[in-house]
């Protein structure tokens, strides 16, 4: 849980600078965009944490956490379809948002395989 706590602080200190120079930027909507786009992704990474935890954790929470996964992955669209369809965001900024999450979750996560494998030797 505490890589994922380091994700959600490294996000933010990511995600706040990048909304604020794409203010500079002629998209209007970019930086809501990038916004969402990261709030998104975080949530995602937290239910996804939540499901791994719950399906290792319990023999037999297989099928409710399948249905989870897939509930979280519906209201993920969802949400991204109404944003898009009400113009309230810039659909580059969520995929701008979104990527800069997942490669922090890239980053970190082989940063944390790293030190755990030297602490293992």
């Amino acid at each position: 849980m505490d890589l994922i706590k380091q994700i959600y602080k490294k996000g933010l200190l990511i995600l706040l600078p990048l909304a604020f120079l794409s203010a500079f930027m002629e998209w209007k909507k970019l930086p809501a965009g990038i916004l969402a786009g990261g709030a998104l992704g975080l949530a995602n990474l937290k239910g996804l944490a939540w499901g791994v935890r719950g399906l290792f954790g319990t023999g037999r929470a297989g099928g409710v956490m399948v249905f989870f996964s897939i509930f979280r992955l519906m209201m993920l669209f969802a949400i991204l379809a109404l944003l898009v369809y009400l113009r309230l965001v810039n659909v580059f900024g969520v995929l701008i948002g979104f990527t800069v999450i997942f490669l922090l979750v890239m980053i970190e996560g082989l940063r944390y395989a790293k030190h755990a494998d030297r602490d293992a030797s």
